[in-house]
């Protein structure tokens, strides 16, 4: 297999004890299967001293640059950050606490020779509690419903994929946003290894974290919910004709109808589906705003190591 060269993209909160041990064994394992590569430590605005230390070890390591954004913009909008400053033809993210071995990078690779464009790392088993894997199973669902392959289910944070991917979002502004479904736009080829994960000592993720990426993920950039909505207001047209002939039913055999709880069941039902209704236009209507505003996805304050 021929030597690819590499840009690692790795996203930092938090991760003040994680840097130095991360670069440590990226330099050790990286020269065993490339020539070429670079380390993109991208500080996301960590309120501990990632920073420093990300300075110090661009000073120590030419192969490591440090990008230091302005505040907190999200795993995936740090990730973006780094892919657009990558110098080299195929990008490799991993999380900052050697969850996803270095080890397993040439795994990612062989199957990028194959011809595919992008390639995951799947966690042989799930590290995570069951609840948290219930969640995550049902995001990465959502998200191979939205990207248009059902097939690729095992998304992750470890993933390796050609540079030049980038060229399909290139003109992307927007604070929300998930890179996945902007590597669709590139491409359709996407394929998944399973590789030993290890279990995360902790998580910037919580559980209504995890609910607002799949909100994000269904109305960020999916009409599913609007065609939800519909098939419920149809169904509700069809219940509601049912309703009235019966309501015709009982007052010409029974003499009148049910009373008035029988009637107020079906206006709180009535109402309650056109409150859906209207609460998944809002979403959809907030979004439009937030991106009218036209924010940056990120904005960079500093770079080290360049």
């Amino acid at each position: 297999m021929p030597r690819m060269n590499l840009s690692i993209v790795v996203p930092i909160y938090k991760g003040e004890s994680f840097i130095e041990p991360l670069v440590a064994e990226l330099t050790r394992t990286l020269p065993t299967f490339t020539e070429k590569y670079e380390i993109i430590l991208v500080n996301d605005g960590s309120p501990d001293r990632s920073w420093p230390l990300i300075q110090r070890l661009t000073r120590e390591h030419p192969c490591v640059r440090g990008i230091r954004m302005m505040r907190n913009y999200g795993q995936h909008n740090a990730t973006l950050c780094g892919v657009r400053e990558a110098c080299y033809e195929v990008v490799v993210t991993m999380d900052q606490d050697l969850q996803h071995p270095p080890q397993a990078i040439p795994q990612l690779l062989a199957k990028l020779e194959e011809g595919y464009d992008v390639v995951y790392g799947a966690p042989r088993k799930l590290p995570q509690g069951l609840l948290r894997n219930l969640m995550t199973a049902s995001i990465k669902w959502i998200l191979a419903k939205v990207i248009g392959l059902p097939s690729v289910h095992n998304v992750s944070a470890f993933r390796a994929f050609r540079t030049n991917l980038r060229e399909a979002f290139v003109k992307f502004q927007s604070p929300s946003l998930i890179l996945d479904v902007l590597l669709s736009w590139g491409t359709t080829r996407f394929t998944s290894v399973q590789v030993d994960i290890a279990p995360a000592e902790r998580t910037n993720y919580d559980f209504t974290m995890l609910v607002r990426t799949a909100m994000l993920i269904l109305i960020g950039y999916s009409t599913l919910p609007l065609r939800f909505a519909s098939w419920i207001g149809f169904v509700m047209i069809l219940f509601g004709l049912g309703v009235f002939f019966y309501v015709l039913f009982v007052y010409f055999t029974a003499g009148s109808p049910q009373g008035f709880p029988f009637l107020a069941s079906i206006i709180a039902l009535f109402s309650g589906a056109q409150l859906f209704a209207l609460g998944i236009i809002g979403e959809y209507l907030a979004r439009m705003f937030d991106r009218s505003m036209d924010r940056p996805p990120y904005v960079i304050q500093e770079e080290v190591g360049k």
